[in-house]
């Protein structure tokens, strides 16, 4: 019941707010005033946050209640938020961390990356490298290291994942929720839940791509499609999706693909959730089992 009325609350407020920002996606929406509104919520108690310095943005290492200290000798969670990058941040995404930082036993670290319309997608991926680097130089090794991200922030966990694997990097797993896995809307503008979707109007993918395909020009990058670059030795995948989303789209042709390629994958499909429901835990008791199935896959993970 928690999960639907949060359906509900998102179809009556999200959804008409990106129908409208989706119909003349180049206006100067203010994005970033989300994640600067969301300063207000309260962490969780003995929740311990940290801000870290990157060459071109910042990260916050955040410690649930309990949870030791980064200091290189056990396993840490690399973080990239959702936001279909350009919104978003540590401060939207800070319960969601904190819980999983619990129930993985792990510190989290949520990285603030350049977003869209100023600045490119290759820019953001650079910033998850960078924090990816910083780890390294902190004195984690790559088993022990886990990328996770939610909706856009799975594009960029599995573009991490590819770009390190070029150097012989093998971080230990990647766990995404509700990724959005490709920019390219084919596919995705086809799938049943397209209508239905609780967050996303139809229109939302076709304004995205053309907010993406104009920064990257300003950058003089070509667009990056993860999918068209999976290959056997990427790390091993877990994937948690609704399966009232559209990304649902996105999330089985991953599966597919990362199996054919022989990448050890799980898909969980949560029926009657929306997009991203993790973000509603502890009040949608079905976002707290996902991410303590999550926690679970990490721990395992980095035994």
């Amino acid at each position: 019941m928690a999960g639907r009325l949060f359906a509900l609350g998102a179809m009556m407020t999200i959804r008409p707010t990106l129908k409208i920002g989706s119909l003349a996606p180049r206006l100067p929406w203010p994005w970033g005033v989300l994640d600067v509104a969301a300063r207000v919520l309260r962490p969780a108690p003995g929740t311990v946050r940290a801000t870290i310095g990157l060459p071109n943005c910042t990260a916050q290492m955040v410690r649930a209640a309990g949870v030791l200290p980064a200091d290189g000798k056990r396993s840490i969670v690399l973080y990239m938020h959702g936001g279909a990058f350009l919104t978003c941040g540590a401060n939207t995404h800070g319960r969601l961390v904190t819980a999983l930082s619990g129930f993985a036993d792990s510190p989290v670290l949520v990285v603030d990356y350049r977003m869209i319309p100023k600045h490119s997608i290759g820019q953001a991926l650079d910033d998850c490298y960078d924090a990816y680097k910083w780890l390294r130089l902190k004195g984690y090794e790559p088993d022990q290291i886990v990328l996770a991200g939610d909706s856009a922030g799975g594009y960029l966990s599995l573009a991490l994942a590819e770009k390190l694997h070029l150097e012989d990097e093998l971080p230990a797993a990647v766990v995404t929720m509700s990724p959005l896995f490709e920019l390219d809307n084919d596919g995705r503008s086809q799938h049943p839940n397209l209508r239905s979707d609780a967050m996303f109007p139809p229109k939302a993918f076709e304004a995205l791509l053309d907010l993406v395909e104009r920064a990257a020009k300003k950058q003089h990058e070509e667009l990056y499609e993860p999918l068209d670059h999976v290959e056997p030795g990427l790390p091993r995948t877990l994937i948690h999706v609704s399966g009232s989303e559209v990304l649902l789209n996105d999330a089985r042709k991953a599966a597919h693909m990362l199996a054919a390629a022989g990448v050890p994958v799980e898909i969980h499909i949560w029926p009657g959730q929306m997009h991203v429901f993790q973000l509603g835990a502890p009040a949608v008791k079905e976002a707290t089992r996902s991410l303590k199935q999550i926690g679970e896959y990490i721990r395992e993970a980095t035994w």
